[in-house]
């Protein structure tokens, strides 16, 4: 604490003396995520990965190209993916009464456009300009693109015990390759339109160019993409590419984010088809598709993908040598391959998915229809207990769903219903509701069967899979008075069978309050108080067969965040973290933190940093805080135990195009214990984190 006090006053001071202009080469702020991003984390239970990286690329490539609001249609305002379906519609019919925009401050005239929604968009969208070439060959596309080169080094300095060297006689298993982490991502791109580029990946602990990967980095992934070519092609994809259907009860590859304080974002909203640039090593198809506009309002999208992923796979236990004799317990997301037994289920399994959908889209609506096949090269045979005996097993899965969305005046209507090839159904419907200008109201029902079996599924929901739930979801956000909002929402579900640590069938419900208090460009300050009841087997239980016991956890939180000038910011957070199964002594925890974030206008050099403290009683109060890293890296870690925590990110235009970023982390934790654990854990109370990041545009 005495050096770090100082060194906050010192670099506020310094602070003060940023001004200049604005670089239109500066990268997408990724902090407005941070709320969506630690909402995610809370609510999984189960391992899972994420990817928003297409959201950032998609908003770099508006903001060095603005999106015409005078001319972009329905679907090119959906795409920019910062506005709602009520004010696409809104915003459409404003045109076709009053005519083109005469200044982008008339979107204020708009209905449904408030300051927070149009300050949210400015960067990214302009009114009038030169016209585009929408004729413009590939090939001269190609020759306009602009290229974006990437190289990341990451390093965790203390000694983890996986690679740590053996004691003599001892025969424990170590990782096979060295601590450090290396990136490379090249990409080629003309605006939104034309995508060309590759990705390698090394995580630490894997290989390079030795053992399992003389090859060079474990992971490779590369894609060509191509957008409105003409009127008829719409989208071509090559390579890794991703696909998202209706309201994601078939397939919906990305980032699909639940419930969280942006309380009437319920909606799955997403390209058919896109290109895949993230290093995520499970959540992408490999191989090829096309969207097609075959006639007024009517497109088709088909693709077909075979790949390679990384799966548990049981010993033949007898003589036949058919791979489809053999089966699989489990597919794995993590992507690392350090031990033996990782590399052992690296590309263990071939996954074949083919599919599309046909679809009327209007400005007013859309009805969709979507059909998946996918097939293994053996049998899935999930482990034998009661939750898993309605989940799919075998080597081949068919879905096939019908969604829609329907605006009529200030409600629009949405949802999917769908059914898997062994009869079950499952389905989510609706609503996004104006309810004037000063408030928004959504509802959203699902019901999905227990036997309801889908691998790519993700719609909005509490657990992930659509399957085994049933819930009603309302969120509302109400302006009451200037600079004020308040946000709530309320959701109650139930599961009508066994699940992972839950012996019988359970309930829960949730609900969250938010106000917040905005001064323009200068203050936000929030409170927040989130509740969730659920019900799991109560701990400690010595009886023959487990009961249920409700399971409640409380977290309230106060953030205040001020700009001192357009180049320094202060963001201070205070939050309370609660747990109480009713049968164990309550526990709970804190967390508090305070960040300095200088954006210099004119100077080469910015940074962020921050200092935290927490204390938490166990792992269940643990309390996740959304962290500033380097470009297309993402830290959320989840605080628990007693500790602190302190990092700084350093951004350095060295000249134009031309950026260096590197991150110092380090975090204190009380105790004895070590941090982490098997062949992460660290036998110290510290861990440092370092990280180095060049990016060149040219």
């Amino acid at each position: 604490m005495k050096i770090y006090v100082p060194l906050f006053l010192l670099l506020a001071f310094w602070c003060q003396a940023g001004f200049g202009q604005t670089d239109t080469l500066s990268p997408v702020n990724t902090e407005d995520l941070g709320d969506l991003l630690e909402d995610f984390f809370q609510n999984q239970e189960e391992e899972s990965d994420f990817d928003y990286n297409a959201i950032l690329e998609n908003l770099e490539a508006y903001k060095r190209r603005p999106l015409d609001l005078n001319r972009a249609d329905f679907e090119q305002l959906q795409y920019l993916g910062l506005l709602s379906d009520l004010q696409i519609n809104s915003l459409l019919d404003y045109r076709a009464q009053a005519g083109k925009l005469i200044s982008i401050y008339e979107l204020q005239a708009v209905p449904g456009f408030d300051l927070a929604s149009i300050r949210r968009i400015l960067p990214f969208v302009k009114v009038g300009g030169d016209l585009d070439d929408f004729q413009i060959s590939p090939a001269k596309m190609f020759l306009q693109s602009g290229n974006d080169l990437m190289l990341r080094w990451t390093r965790v300095l203390e000694t983890q015990a996986g690679f740590a060297p053996l004691a003599e006689g001892e025969s424990a298993s170590r990782y096979a390759g060295d601590p450090n982490g290396l990136f490379v991502r090249f990409r080629r791109s003309f605006e939104n339109r034309l995508s060309i580029g590759f990705n390698a990946e090394k995580d630490r602990g894997e290989e390079f160019f030795a053992g399992s990967n003389r090859q060079g980095f474990d992971f490779y992934s590369a894609h060509a993409f191509l957008r409105n070519l003409n009127k008829t092609v719409k989208a071509v994809a090559l390579g890794d590419f991703a696909v998202s259907f209706g309201q994601g009860l078939t397939i919906y590859n990305g980032f699909a984010p639940g419930k969280s304080s942006l309380v009437t974002s319920i909606k799955r909203r997403g390209a058919p088809l896109r290109p895949y640039t993230s290093v995520n090593e499970a959540d992408y198809l490999r191989g090829g598709g096309v969207t097609l506009a075959f006639a007024k309002n009517w497109e088709t999208t088909l693709f077909a993908s075979v790949k390679r992923t990384d799966a548990n796979v049981l010993e033949a236990d007898t003589s036949d040598t058919n791979d489809e004799a053999r089966e699989f317990t489990s597919l794995l997301i993590s992507g690392l391959h350090r031990t033996p037994s990782e590399i052992e289920n690296k590309n263990a399994l071939t996954q074949i998915t083919a599919g599309g959908n046909f679809r009327f889209n209007s400005r007013k609506g859309l009805i969709g229809v979507n059909f998946l096949f996918n097939r293994f090269d053996k049998n899935f045979q999930p482990s034998d207990q009661p939750y898993n005996r309605f989940r799919f097993s075998g080597n081949q899965l068919i879905n096939g769903s019908l969604d829609y969305s329907k605006t009529y005046r200030n409600i629009h209507f949405f949802g999917e219903t769908a059914m898997s090839d062994n009869g079950a159904w499952a389905s989510i419907n609706g609503a996004l509701i104006g309810l004037g200008k000063f408030a928004n109201l959504a509802l959203c029902q699902r019901w999905f069967e227990k036997d309801y079996q889908s691998l790519f599924a993700q719609p909005f929901a509490e657990t992930a899979g659509g399957q085994n739930e049933s819930g009603f979801y309302t969120g509302i956000e109400i302006k009451p008075f200037k600079n004020w909002q308040l946000s709530a929402y309320l959701d109650n579900w139930q599961h009508d069978w066994l699940r992972f640590g839950v012996d019988a069938p359970s309930a829960g419900h949730e609900y969250l309050l938010r106000a917040t208090y905005s001064i323009r460009k200068k203050l936000e300050v929030y409170a927040q108080f989130r509740k969730e009841t659920k019900e799991k087997n109560a701990p400690e239980n010595e009886t023959k067969t487990d009961f249920l016991t409700p399971v409640e956890r409380s977290q309230a939180r106060i953030q205040l965040a001020y700009k001192f000038s357009k180049t320094l910011e202060f963001r201070s957070r205070l939050e309370w973290s609660f747990y109480d199964d009713q049968i164990l002594p309550q526990s709970s925890g804190f967390m508090i933190y305070q960040d300095v974030i200088y954006k210099p206008l004119s100077f080469p050099v910015s940074f962020s940093t921050r200092f935290a403290l927490f204390d938490t009683d166990d792992y269940n109060n643990r309390i996740y805080a959304f962290e500033n890293d380097v470009l297309y890296a993402f830290s959320i870690p989840a605080f628990y135990g007693t500790g602190s925590k302190f990092y700084l990110n350093a951004r350095w235009k060295i000249f134009r195009g031309l950026t260096l970023e590197a991150r110092y982390a380090q975090l204190f934790r009380q105790g004895d214990e070590g941090i982490g654990s098997g062949l992460d854990l660290i036998e110290g109370n510290s861990r440092t984190d370092l990280k180095f990041q060049i990016r060149y545009l040219f």
